[in-house]
């Protein structure tokens, strides 16, 4: 039997990364610029990958729960109609295998495959190769760049060696039970690791804990099953039904995960989650509504009904977002000069927003926003109160080392108008 080979996309991919890659260091060094632009193209690689993975984990886990089981022939576990794209399709999932095998037969697994080496390559480019700029915060735990690596990836092999541990329990065919534990490890290694990172740092680890283990369940579970189905059916034989089932309770695994992971890897965009705090009961609680979503929708594709499912989200996301809301404190009123602000601006924000920052880690303002004149710092003021005063996620892992009575200085300044005169 012919297997497809390696997409030539894929191969395409990694050669222009590497080539780039390699111009940008012919050209005068591994600089900044060429770290920014295999960052854009490793970045966008994952994007494009994930999004096939999961949206194939998301169309398989609908097929099995839309199958007509009734009227079928014997050797099938069920049918299904479909139409798409202008066209109708007829599919057929078989109990085992047909009892000839086509000639070409598609494999589900390099897009998993190359997700996880992407978002691993991320995790190297923005997270390990500088983590005083994002992974540690000073604030939270004064680690050095050896330990944080060290914490950061052993908690990647850790999350892997856990889950399989539980998964050979017969925890593993009890679902609920099973949901339960995995809940309460994931707020558990929320909470370790909102304690040990910055807030940033800590919600992408959470995800790619969860990714990893995404991953290793196609790598070591998934695709290895379903060579041995392949070899059953070359040899007339039957598959063990209890592998066929435990192979299916991992890939189901699979389909809830996905959502918390899509949303750890947009996190970074929103500070109010990972923003100080109980940051790691938001991402616990962000964790329960994306599971409970995304098991309506799969009970709703089998023809079942919890709709009491969708409010309880909602609810959750509720309690969550009201949790994320910085405490009032007590304010001070006390008049501030521009002079004050401005010091604390050009101290603690400029290095890195600026024409020209003097931050080794940008070469060009992050989000274009520059904090040179008078001028910009006040047509800027309500960011800087958003991220520097509210959220508390700029400066980028407190790397300048921005005090509470600083923050409180530029929120006097700002909410008394933000004046430059």
């Amino acid at each position: 039997m012919h297997k497809k080979p390696v997409p030539t996309i894929y191969i395409l991919s990694a050669i222009l990364i590497f080539v780039l890659g390699g111009f940008f260091a012919w050209q005068g060094g591994w600089t900044q610029q060429a770290k920014d632009w295999l960052h854009l193209l490793v970045r966008w690689a994952h994007v494009i990958y994930g999004i096939a993975w999961v949206g194939a984990s998301f169309y398989f886990i609908f097929l099995e729960n839309s199958l007509e089981r009734k009227g079928v022939r014997d050797e099938l576990a069920g049918n299904l109609w479909a139409i798409h794209g202008g066209g109708i399709y007829y599919l057929e999932k078989y109990k085992t295998a047909p009892k000839e095998l086509p000639k070409t037969l598609h494999w589900f697994k390099w897009d998993a495959y190359l997700t996880w080496v992407t978002g691993f390559l991320l995790l190297v480019l923005v997270y390990y190769s500088n983590p005083q700029a994002t992974l540690i915060d000073p604030s939270v735990r004064a680690l050095s760049s050896a330990a944080a690596i060290a914490i950061a990836v052993g908690s990647l092999v850790t999350a892997w060696g856990v889950y399989v541990g539980l998964s050979r329990t017969r925890l593993l065919y009890h679902q609920g039970a099973f949901g339960l534990v995995g809940l309460v490890l994931v707020a558990l290694a929320a909470y370790l690791l909102a304690h040990l990172f910055s807030g940033r740092g800590a919600f992408i680890h959470v995800g790619a804990m969860l990714g990893t283990i995404m991953a290793g369940n196609v790598l070591f579970v998934i695709i290895p099953s379903q060579r041995r189905l392949v070899a059953a059916a070359q040899k007339g034989a039957q598959l063990d039904p209890n592998q066929v089932k435990y192979t299916q309770l991992r890939s189901l695994h699979n389909n809830y995960l996905a959502l918390p992971v899509v949303y750890t890897m947009v996190s970074n965009h929103f500070p109010m989650t990972y923003a100080p705090g109980l940051n790691w009961a938001i991402l616990a609680g962000l964790f329960v509504a994306s599971v409970a979503i995304r098991h309506f929708t799969n009970v709703r594709e089998r023809g079942g009904d919890v709709s009491y499912l969708l409010p309880v989200a909602a609810l959750i996301i509720l309690v969550v977002a009201y949790v994320s809301v910085p405490p009032r404190k007590t304010a001070s009123s006390a008049p501030v000069s521009f002079a004050e602000a401005e010091s604390i601006i050009r101290q603690r924000c400029a290095s890195c927003h600026s024409a020209n920052p003097s931050d080794t880690t940008f070469v060009t303002a992050p989000a274009g926003a520059k904090l040179d004149s008078p001028q910009q710092m006040a047509a800027l003021a309500p960011r800087i109160l958003e991220r520097a005063v509210l959220s508390r996620d700029m400066p980028l892992a407190n790397k300048t080392g921005m005090t509470d009575e600083e923050r409180d200085i530029l929120r006097r300044w700002i909410q008394q108008g933000a004046k430059i005169n």
